[in-house]
């Protein structure tokens, strides 16, 4: 009978009779489904005597008496739903009940933790990481299975600094003896997630092709890797936060190159096989930097390298060049200089010193909106992928993971522009000669 319900992810769940279990898992697909015939089950066996369901809103406590409903149908019992019950009317706190005729009930609570106070039985904590007061919630519901009875959590990731992360990290660390599940979308795609919802057996091409719509539909990485893939994401690491990259985006910014009227200032990150090679022009209106073009070339050879960098910096607006003259761009870089001039380019050779010059300045001028960039999905991640990462001898070094989206090669390009626009300007101090320096000079003319 669970064979027609359940796909096999959902079966080692139900399967599993540990008191208590953890499930790390992705969004829908139908985690609080299978748990919700556990508590039916559990109920009509008598195994427990009570249910306390909390999930992160009503709509959600709503849903699981729905799928609760179902069950009871399917077990031919005798069971009502009574609505929504007053359980506690000095707390004013309700819940969602299901009475069977053997006595025990099923409660789906809100995410009041004072829910959870002087009762005892089956606790069920659905998406924990987004409640509200995990922390307040969890002294509350854990003493209610003092008596043996089973508890239950189940959820997304909600980054790196939550409760329920910790659980998951001290299980892992078989600190907590805990029951440990992990369905990302991968596994629950490959176990019939997508034949379930296509209702026929699909191909691995149109699984893939349903995966890959799913993650260009999350708008950036940070959603696809929490609430499908089982990732948590640990914003805080991040050096440049989606937060603050959101304020210095803007619509329609981009400009051919011959409609730049004003001062131009460029950044090369140089790539050839596994990198990216990103070219970053900046225009300059009063103290404000606008990105006018972000040219992105995939293993293209050096010479058309050289030849499409030449065509920017030969720009009539362009004022200075700063490319990436470490490894590979060093012959590039020193073309440049040799062809524009050395006052107009500045090779880079990139250190840990000199990166986090750069990276420092680049979040400088995020914070004080002082630059404007384009708003693109695959920049957005760029940007978002560098970390802050101290070494074990305490230096700091910034980097980001290789991906197919590139190497935080639009992250450097971007920072290698703002010093070739920011690099030597300021005040102009000008201090005059002694008069006898002066006449040592004009001296015998």
């Amino acid at each position: 009978m669970k064979n027609n319900y359940f796909l096999p992810y959902q079966e080692r769940w139900l399967n599993d009779k540990s008191k208590i279990k953890i499930w790390e898992k992705s969004r829908r697909i139908g985690a609080t489904y299978v748990q919700s015939y556990e508590d039916v089950r559990d109920c009509v066996n008598k195994t427990v005597p009570a249910v306390w369901f909390s999930s992160a809103d009503e709509s959600a406590a709503k849903e699981y008496i729905d799928y609760c409903e179902q069950w009871v149908k399917l077990f031919h019992i005798t069971a009502k739903r009574l609505g929504e019950v007053i359980i506690d009317n000095d707390k004013d706190i309700k819940a969602f009940v299901i009475q069977f005729s053997n006595g025990t009930k099923i409660h789906a609570l809100s995410s009041n933790p004072k829910g959870f106070r002087s009762k005892g039985g089956k606790v069920v904590l659905d998406e924990f990481a987004f409640h509200n007061n995990p922390e307040e919630l969890w002294k509350a519901a854990r003493p209610c299975i003092t008596w043996g009875y089973p508890l239950r959590i189940l959820s997304t990731h909600n980054g790196q600094n939550c409760l329920y992360y910790k659980f998951i990290d001290q299980v892992l660390k078989g600190k907590l003896k805990w029951s440990h599940h992990k369905t990302p979308i991968q596994l629950a795609v490959s176990e019939g997630l997508v034949d379930r919802i296509y209702q026929r057996k699909t191909t691995p091409e149109e699984q893939q092709e349903w995966m890959k719509n799913e993650e260009d539909n999350c708008f950036d990485e940070y959603t696809w890797l929490q609430e499908y893939c089982c990732i948590a994401v640990d914003e805080a690491c991040a050096f440049l936060p989606y937060d603050l990259i959101s304020t210095c985006e803007l619509d329609d910014i981009l400009r051919p190159l011959s409609e730049i009227k004003n001062d131009m200032f460029v950044g090369m990150d140089v790539g050839r096989k596994k990198d990216l090679t990103v070219i970053w022009v900046l225009e300059k209106l009063e103290n404000i930097l606008y990105t006018r073009s972000v040219i992105e070339l995939v293993k293209m050879p050096f010479h058309k390298q050289e030849e499409i960098l030449s065509e920017v910096l030969s720009c009539k607006p362009f004022r200075r060049c700063c490319p990436d003259s470490t490894g590979i761009g060093m012959q590039l870089s020193e073309n440049a200089q040799i062809k524009f001039g050395k006052y107009r380019v500045e090779p880079i050779m990139f250190t840990n010193r000199i990166k986090e010059e750069m990276a420092y300045c680049l979040r400088t001028h995020f914070e004080n909106r002082t630059v404007f960039i384009p708003k693109q999905h695959e920049i957005r991640e760029d940007l978002h992928s560098i970390r802050r990462i101290t070494t074990t001898a305490n230096n700091i070094r910034f980097d980001a993971d290789h991906s197919d989206n590139g190497h935080a090669d639009r992250f450097w390009a971007l920072a290698l522009a703002l010093h070739a626009a920011g690099n030597g300007t300021g005040e102009i101090h000008i201090s005059s000669r002694q008069k006898f320096e002066t006449l040592k000079l004009v001296k015998d003319f």
